[in-house]
């Protein structure tokens, strides 16, 4: 952005002087130019009335003299030429043959016409300008007067003036940069706060701000929107720490009560509960460890994860043994279709919680006396955890949008949820670096895989 700011306001600028020191340069080249001939216009019209007054008398010598003089102090070359084209007088040895351009002008004058005044031009390569003027007498043409002047003098003057105007542009470039430079970084200052702010806020450093006393009032306007939405997100976020907190450990109690309750009721079971009281005690184990994991992230906003070698394929058979009461009720079989071991390093908590929420939104939408079908395997280095269900299913469309928050198909009906179920799994397993993956398979319903990144797997 800097860049584009720099650009947008230091071309045109740059642009600008340019353009106005190129006019000052060419108006004052012509100045210059235009000076020096009416200078030699000047001069010239002197000596055409003395070259009158020595062609009526017949005599050069009045005029050579002058001429003469008229070059040693000014370095300037006079010729007066008869009707003939002759050279009838001048201030030093005239040359015998005139370059074409002043013999032109030399038989224009004699035909009586007058010379046009030489245009100013850019840049002045001649050596030397000549005028030449007819001399009348009576209105008729009886000569002609030359002057030929050196302009090295007034071309120096022109390339000082255009060294003075380009030092002064440069100076003028100059100060433009360092003054766009200087509005950049004063315009783009704020925003680098608050792209810096943002940041910290990301990485999880609530209490960054803005100072709200730099740069332009609209930018200071959004300054102290951004520092009030960041009090507001502070406050919530604040809020939902406290309420998991309470919640959490709240929960904790009558779970421990329960997990009591369970190991008295225990002591007066035969053996044929054994298998039942080991996975009800399974099961509340379970929930502490996800209280647990709440705790963890209410109170730094990360969960303090525990990496173990988990065989998902035993996982997979386990939670499908724990959601079999549940889906009976329903008229729905759970079945683990897993047999080889599927070995992953991974948190065996977030993934059981993830493939729970799964499950449940499966055994949901099933209908009676269908199956759902719970795997794992491996799949291109990945490790993938499987739930397979035979409901009404969706369309692709409706599947890229399955696991957002709060998103329900229009043919869920009236089935209870609030459509969070595989946002929170999809959650869960981004903390770890999975991936939850909906599609919709041949023959109806819905799979939805877990899928734990390269590097989980061993």
């Amino acid at each position: 952005m800097r860049r584009r700011l720099v650009i947008v306001f230091l071309v045109p600028l740059v642009a600008i002087l340019v353009s106005l020191g190129g006019a000052t340069a060419w108006s004052a080249t012509r100045s210059i130019q235009q000076a020096f001939y009416a200078e030699q216009l000047g001069d010239l019209g002197y000596f055409v009335t003395s070259a009158r007054q020595a062609l009526r008398s017949g005599s050069a010598t009045v005029i050579d003299a002058e001429a003469e003089r008229f070059h040693e102090v000014y370095g300037v070359d006079v010729v007066v030429f008869d009707l003939a084209g002759g050279v009838w007088a001048s201030g030093e040895d005239a040359a015998e043959v005139l370059p074409d351009d002043d013999a032109a002008r030399v038989g224009l004058a004699l035909s009586g016409r007058r010379a046009d005044a030489p245009e100013p031009v850019f840049p002045w390569i001649a050596a030397e300008s000549s005028l030449v003027e007819p001399v009348f007498d009576d209105g008729d043409v009886i000569g002609a007067v030359m002057l030929s002047a050196d302009v090295e003098a007034p071309r120096t003057e022109i390339l000082r003036q255009i060294l003075v105007l380009t030092l002064v542009s440069t100076m003028s470039i100059g100060l433009g940069v360092l003054l766009v430079f200087q509005l950049a970084k004063w315009v783009l200052s704020p925003v680098r706060r608050l792209d810096e702010a943002m940041i910290a806020i990301e990485r999880g450093e609530m209490d960054a701000r803005v100072a709200e006393d730099t740069g332009p009032p609209e930018l200071r306007r959004m300054t102290r929107v951004f520092n009030g939405m960041a009090d507001e997100i502070e406050r919530v976020m604040t809020r939902q720490q406290e309420f998991a907190l309470n919640a959490s450990h709240e929960l904790r109690n009558p779970l421990n009560a329960l997990l009591l309750r369970v190991e008295h009721l225990s002591t007066g079971l035969d053996d044929d509960w054994k298998d039942d009281v080991e996975e009800t005690r399974e099961e509340g184990r379970r929930m502490a460890r996800i209280l647990e994991t709440l705790l963890g992230l209410a109170r730094g906003g990360r969960s303090d994860t525990t990496i173990s070698a988990v065989d998902l394929t035993t996982l997979a058979a386990r939670r499908a043994d724990a959601w079999s009461e549940v889906a009976s009720h329903r008229g729905i079989r759970t079945l683990s279709t897993g047999a080889d071991p599927v070995m992953s390093v991974t948190d065996r908590t977030i993934v059981e919680s993830a493939l729970d929420a799964v499950i449940d939104n499966a055994v949901k939408f099933s209908p009676v006396d269908s199956v759902v079908e719970i795997g794992s395997h491996r799949s291109d280095g990945l490790c993938v955890l499987t739930v397979r269900d035979h409901g009404p299913g969706l369309t692709r469309e409706q599947a890229a949008n399955a696991a957002d928050r709060f998103w329900r198909s229009d043919d869920s009906g009236g089935a209870p949820g609030s459509g969070l179920g595989l946002a929170i799994a999809t959650d869960l397993l981004e903390t770890i670096g999975g991936e939850l993956r909906v599609d919709t398979p041949e023959g109806g319903g819905l799979l939805v895989s877990l899928l734990l990144p390269d590097g989980a797997a061993e």
